[in-house]
């Protein structure tokens, strides 16, 4: 089937019931570190600048365990489409068993390390116990965070993307309010601002467990471990925790480099920087999206609309990366004087905007055939494209670009030069045959 985007297509209205509410998802998961930033900033530069560290560190630890969200998306999504309910839900209980375990582990570590963390991260000595305090009170909600990624993952396998929408946001309500009572009530300071959000975060994981403990019953599911299909999902993981770590090396390499180029450079940079996270959360919404459409079409053995709703969702990201693209272009200046006063800074990051708006309608493609990838559970071909793109063609490109010399933009054009080589590597994979594997499980 062929679809053209001024036509209107059979799977247009799942698209939007699905990506709409993943749309506001995504945009509440950073509301957490926002809200503590906002109540903790009050208390003092030492407390703010120990949240700082400590909201890093948290926030690359956690981002390596989304496979959770995505392997059980795809492989809910495929038993769905099977007609395997029951088996879903146990894919269901076996995410949040490997969920749990995992959140221990990394509590037991976060707890142990802390410290040295804060050694490592660079802490003052008077930033040093905020930073440490912060990271040990966070990482209590690890298991429960990791169990907030397996149920966003069954829900959206179950292409219900609005529930995990509603829990979100009741979840950063109550963790704002929390947060102010324990902070300035209570008067614990920062670490009352991190009992709020493990609060809110263990609030949230047990409303999942209730969710799918009902499917449990409903479908006469098993609850105890299934350790075939938890190696199964680790396995999967493990190829999507590569990707992850390939997408990090290059944001990271990129940030180093920048601030080698000069102070004013790496001010651009991070406006910039910023900016490029917030729309590639905001676009990955249709990647959530394909994940849910194409796992249950390929369990259905539905080949050919797995294939023509992929179509259709690339027409429309690219639609879409096109309006970004024109609306970012035009915004730039007034953006920019949101956040930096500087001439110079202004002027470098309006130029670095244009560079990231004329990216975005390649940018939006790449997000889709994520997804779709993602969700047919072709998850080595994509760990090693993404290894490709990032270590062949990015990190040698960023430091030609340092050894010459070069400026910003030049930077940023190894950034789209990178965005180009995870494009043409899905591409090249979603033209083939191999990645439309059907049935409940994918067997190759």
């Amino acid at each position: 089937m062929t679809t053209r985007i001024g036509r209107r297509s059979p799977y247009d209205r799942e698209i939007v019931r699905l990506a709409v509410p993943a749309f506001g998802a995504l945009a509440a998961e950073p509301l957490y570190l926002v809200a503590d930033t906002a109540i903790v900033g009050h208390l003092g530069t030492h407390p703010l600048a120990g949240l700082a560290i400590a909201g890093t560190v948290l926030t690359a630890a956690f981002s390596v365990f989304n496979f959770l969200a995505y392997s059980t998306t795809a492989g809910v999504a495929r038993q769905l489409g099977a007609g395997n309910r029951r088996a879903a839900a146990e894919l269901g209980v076996d995410g949040m068993w490997l969920a749990i375990g995992l959140g221990l582990v990394l509590t037991v570590l976060g707890l142990a390390l802390a410290p040295a963390i804060a050694d490592v991260m660079g802490a003052s000595a008077a930033v040093r116990p905020y930073t440490i305090t912060y990271l040990r009170v966070s990482i209590l909600g690890a298991p429960a965070l990791l169990v907030m990624l397996a149920g966003a993952g069954y829900l959206r396998g179950l292409q219900n993307t609005r529930s995990t929408l509603v829990i979100a946001v009741g979840a950063n309500v109550f963790n704002l309010l929390l947060e102010l009572l324990l902070v300035y009530g209570v008067h614990l300071g920062i670490q009352g601002s991190a009992w709020g959000t493990v609060s809110a975060q263990l609030v949230a994981a047990a409303v999942y467990l209730a969710i799918v403990g009902r499917a449990v019953r409903i479908e006469g599911a098993a609850v105890r471990p299934q350790l075939a299909a938890i190696r199964a999902t680790a396995a999967v993981g493990m190829r999507l925790v590569v990707r992850t770590a390939s997408l990090l090396v290059a944001l990271l390499v990129a940030t180093a480099i920048a601030s080698r180029i000069g102070d004013d450079e790496v001010a651009a940079h991070q406006v910039a920087f910023e900016i490029f996270l917030f729309l590639a959360l905001s676009l990955d919404a249709i990647a959530i999206a394909a994940q849910a459409m194409v796992g249950r079409f390929l369990g259905a053995e539905a080949a050919t609309d797995a294939r023509a709703v992929s179509r259709r969702m690339l027409e429309v990201g690219m639609v879409l990366g096109v309006a970004v693209g024109a609306v970012l272009a035009a915004a730039a200046p007034w953006l920019v004087a949101i956040f930096t006063d500087d001439a110079h800074v202004r002027h470098l990051t309006v130029e670095v905007l244009w560079i990231l708006a004329a990216m975005q309608p390649l940018a939006a493609l790449v997000f889709v055939l994520d997804g779709v990838l993602i969700g047919a559970g072709d998850v080595g071909y994509l760990a090693a494209a993404m290894a490709v793109a990032t270590l062949v063609v990015f990190v040698p490109s960023a430091l030609l670009v340092l050894a010459l010399g070069g400026g910003l933009l030049w930077l940023w054009g190894a950034l789209v030069l990178w965005m180009l080589a995870r494009f043409v590597g899905m591409a090249a994979r979603f033209a083939g045959p191999h990645w439309a594997v059907t049935g409940a499980v994918r067997a190759r």
